[in-house]
C-alpha cells in the first residue's frame, strides 16, 4: 500500500465494500463525469498484525454481517470468545488469549498491508477516512464469461468470410511452429477461461464522499457486477 519506502510505515487507509453500480454526475465545471458508486463500509477491525506475533504488519477487516447460525465454528471465533480444548489448554499454560472484537461475523474479511495506527481491535473504519484522499486503487473479481474462444476472449479478427474458408470462420489460425522448437511456447493466447480472476484497477480518481450513505463515487469502471465484493484503498502510484 506504500507509494515508496517512506511511506511504508504510514497508517493505513484502506476499506471494504460492494459494487452497486454506474451513473454520472456533474463536477463543479458542469462536464458530466462517469463514477462508479461503491457501498464502503463500515468495517470492523477483527485482528491486528505485528511483526513480534505474525511477522509482518497488517489489518484484518471484516465487511457485512453474517448470522451466526449460518457462520462456521471458525468464522464465529474471529469475532467472539470460544471455549475449546486448546483455549482452555492455552490458558492453564498462562498464554493470553487474542483480542477479541466482539461483533458478528463478517461474511467479506481480508487483510491490509501496513502499519494499523490508531486502528484498534473492534474499531470502526468509515468512509470518511477518505475524505482527504484524491486517488485509490480497486481490487475486485471480474465478471466470469465461462469458456470463451480466441475472438472473444482475446480480440482476434477470425478468419476470412471469403472463398476457402469453410466452417472456421471463428477459428483462431494456426499456432504449430516448425520443426524447430517443434512446441508451442506459454503463454500463447488461446480459447480457454475468460473472466472470474481478481483485477486491480489502479489511481481512480474519487470524485465524491457520502458520509451519510457509505457511498465512494470512483471516477470510471471497476471490475466485476453490481453487488460484487471490492477492496478498496489508497493508490500506491506516485
Amino acid at each position: 500500500m506504500a507509494t515508496s519506502g517512506s511511506v511504508e510505515n504510514s497508517p493505513i487507509v484502506g476499506i471494504l465494500g460492494r459494487k452497486v453500480g454506474m451513473t454520472q454526475v456533474y463536477d463543479e465545471s458542469g462536464k458530466v463525469v462517469p463514477v462508479t458508486v461503491v457501498e464502503a463500509g463500515p468495517c470492523d477491525v477483527l485482528r491486528i498484525r505485528t511483526p513480534d506475533r505474525d511477522g509482518y504488519d497488517a489489518v484484518q477487516m471484516g465487511y457485512l454481517d453474517k448470522p451466526r447460525r449460518l457462520a462456521s465454528r471458525s468464522q464465529r471465533g474471529q469475532v467472539a470468545k470460544l471455549d475449546s480444548k486448546r483455549s482452555k489448554s492455552r490458558a492453564a499454560a498462562g498464554i493470553a488469549p487474542l483480542e477479541k472484537p466482539d461483533c458478528e461475523p463478517k461474511r467479506f474479511v481480508r487483510e491490509f498491508r501496513g502499519v494499523a495506527g490508531e486502528l484498534k481491535v473492534g474499531s470502526q473504519v468509515k468512509v470518511d477516512a477518505f475524505s482527504e484522499i484524491e486517488a485509490v486503487d480497486v481490487v475486485a473479481t471480474s465478471k466470469g464469461r465461462g469458456f470463451s474462444g480466441a475472438m472473444k476472449r482475446h480480440n482476434f479478427s477470425g478468419q476470412r468470410a471469403t472463398h476457402g474458408v469453410k466452417k472456421c470462420h471463428r477459428h483462431m489460425g494456426g499456432t504449430g511452429c516448425s520443426a524447430s522448437p517443434g512446441r508451442l511456447f506459454k503463454g500463447i493466447r488461446m480459447p480457454g477461461q475468460y473472466g472470474n480472476t481478481r483485477c486491480t484497477v489502479r489511481n481512480q480518481k474519487i470524485v465524491r464522499v457520502d458520509a451519510e450513505r457509505n457511498l465512494l463515487l470512483i471516477r470510471g469502471s471497476i471490475p466485476g457486477p453490481n453487488g460484487g465484493y471490492v477492496v478498496v484503498k489508497k493508490t500506491n502510484k506516485l
